[in-house]
């Protein structure tokens, strides 16, 4: 790739679904696109041969990537028609109508209708949506009329006309889609509360709804009133079996700023939205660098300023995840709602953006995450130097057969696999785990001794207490307590042990400490149990025959070429044998197998 800028922004980005914009020199969006996984996407345009021209020129023009990450795919499609129409860039297809996304209307009047539209009007009307297909709007407006049976009719519907007689039920009714409103077989009040359950539905509440019915089914059977029971539970069974689509924009929100941050030790990451008409049409993240111990009040509202600034925003309401006293209009800290889901998306941003960044440092500057890297695991594991040479240990056995044990070694936090080694346990017999792991801490060490090699910085034990005291015990015969540091860490509960504490230390599961200590206690589970299993495999298939008096290692290779298995070898018949091995030798095999 011509750009290394965006190479290491390629590098870092999620495999998440949502939307990317492309920018060229002078800061000018060039193009906009929607991907189910943005890495995957935006990498395809700088590795594969493009046959069309104007692509070629598209991505010779890309000069920095933005991206906004979302939850689904289908709002991923909805932000780029935002941004699209937005901002009209060079490269994107025009949409040649002004055709939008499906909405689903709940009409602002008696006896409320409920349709698709794709003009979402100020009349006091509920709108929910957008929906990316036609289709889903069909299969939503199917259920709702199949469910609650409103009516679909146009009609002017009001209690003073319905009373006068002016409206005559039609075919809905009579084939059991409509409940005759218009002719008052249906109260207001009981259709008004299908509405209700209607707009819960939409919003996604659907337990509210699903209470009230099961209660009112139970009403119902109590009072042995069963079809309008049956009639109930069958609209439950069709709840339970619906999922709400998830929204991330509402007609309702216009002219909102969102902002959030998300908070490191050196420094912030402020991520803004911009929304107006219910859609989301900006996205933008800064990264403040500390000097002080600033708080997150104070950084905000420096980021806040400063981003309104830019885009000439005059919001008079701005959503933000802790209060903070800024001159606008209205604050909102939201806690339910589409404005918290906003605030949410904001938040995500902001956290994806900052590690981005930092998976960008990293890669051009590897030894600054292995020195920040060591310096956390010396300060978490109360290290009196950085452990840049780990060693990890753990044995194996099933029952005290073929007792084994692996020691793997781990250098700036990565596994150096050609340093790990193999042992066989010799001086233990039966399941002795204790014993296994003072042989073989002894027997490490020692050697290192002798041959004057470099000692670790730590010590990890796959184990708790009584494991890390096993390996304690040869530390002092050879000298080494003090000297090495050493840790357990247990199982169930990843508590790590340490060997003057009786009390265990936790570490928060995201830790990169923990991370690298699990790496090692599983590597080394991983290494032993291989060793184990090869040493296993070793003695059920060949000491069987080696012990066998005149048999050996070309008799044993012929007898494994014609029957694979020990188990057919046992089986084989005396005049399969002799046809391998000849007749005195089957004769042996034979007897032996017989006596066993």
């Amino acid at each position: 790739m011509k750009n290394e800028h965006l190479k290491n922004i390629i590098a870092s980005l999620p495999d998440k679904p949502g939307v990317y914009q492309y920018f060229d020199k002078d800061g000018k969006i060039i193009y906009v696109g929607k991907a189910k996984r943005l890495k995957k996407r935006v990498s395809s345009y700088f590795t594969k041969q493009h046959d069309s021209a104007k692509l070629r020129i598209l991505v010779s023009k890309i000069a920095d990537i933005k991206t906004l990450i979302v939850e689904r795919e289908e709002d991923a499609l909805l932000l780029e028609n935002n941004l699209i129409k937005k901002y009209q860039p060079r490269y994107n297809v025009m949409l040649k109508d002004d055709k939008t996304f499906p909405w689903i209307c709940i009409k602002n009047e008696p006896f409320s209708r409920v349709f698709s539209t794709r003009n979402v009007l100020k009349d006091g009307s509920a709108y929910f949506g957008p929906y990316t297909s036609g289709k889903m709007v069909k299969i939503m407006l199917d259920f709702i009329h199949k469910t609650y049976k409103i009516r679909t009719c146009s009609l002017a519907l009001n209690t003073k006309d319905i009373a006068e007689g002016k409206f005559k039920i039609c075919l809905e009714h009579h084939i059991g889609n409509c409940k005759g409103p218009c002719e008052g077989l249906q109260t207001e009040q009981d259709y008004m509360q299908n509405i209700d359950h209607i707009k819960n539905i939409l919003k996604g509440n659907i337990k509210e709804v699903i209470n009230w019915l099961e209660t009112e089914m139970h009403r119902l059977a109590k009072n042995y009133e069963f079809e309008e029971a049956e009639e109930i539970k069958q609209k439950l069974q069709l709840l339970k079996n619906y999922q709400s689509k998830s929204t991330i924009v509402n007609p309702a929100i216009h002219n909102i700023d969102v902002f959030s941050i998300y908070d490191t030790e050196k420094a912030a990451y402020v991520n803004f939205i911009k929304v107006s008409n219910g859609s989301i049409i900006q996205s933008h993240t800064v990264e403040i660098k500390k000097r002080l111990d600033e708080t997150k009040e104070t950084l905000l509202a420096f980021a806040i300023t400063d981003i309104r600034d830019k885009v000439h925003s005059n919001a008079e309401e701005i959503l933000l995840p802790i209060e903070i006293d800024y001159p606008v209009k209205k604050v909102t800290v939201p806690q339910r709602g589409d404005k918290k889901k906003l605030l949410e998306l904001s938040e995500r941003n902001a956290k994806y953006f900052a590690l981005a960044r930092k998976k960008q440092m990293d890669k051009a500057n590897p030894q600054e995450r292995v020195d920040r890297l060591m310096e956390t695991m010396q300060k978490d594991l109360r290290l009196k130097e950085p452990p840049i040479h780990i060693e990890g240990f753990d044995n194996s056995n099933i029952q005290g057969t073929n007792p084994v044990a692996a020691c793997v070694v781990f250098k700036n936090g990565k596994p150096a696999k050609r340093e790990y080694r193999k042992y066989n346990i010799k001086t233990v017999t039966g399941p002795d785990d204790f014993g296994s792991m003072t042989e073989i801490i002894h027997r490490r060490y020692s050697r290192l001794l002798n041959e004057h090699s470099p000692l670790p910085q730590l010590i990890v034990i796959d184990g708790g207490k009584g494991q890390l005291n096993a390996a304690l015990k040869s530390l002092d015969q050879l000298n080494l307590r003090g000297k090495i540091a050493i840790v357990g860490i247990a199982k169930k509960l990843e508590e790590i042990y340490f060997a003057d504490d009786p009390y265990p230390l936790y570490l928060d599961k995201n830790s990169p400490t923990l991370r690298v200590i699990q790496h090692i206690r599983n590597e080394s589970h991983r290494f032993g149990i291989t060793f184990h299993r090869d040493k296993r495999s070793q003695h059920f298939t060949g000491s069987a025959l080696d012990n066998i008096p005149g048999v050996g290692p070309k008799t044993v290779s012929a007898l494994y070429e014609k029957f694979k298995t020990l188990s057919s070898i046992k089986n084989a018949k005396l005049d399969d044998l002799e046809a391998v091995v000849g007749k005195s030798k089957s004769l042996v095999i034979k007897n032996y197998f017989q006596k066993k």
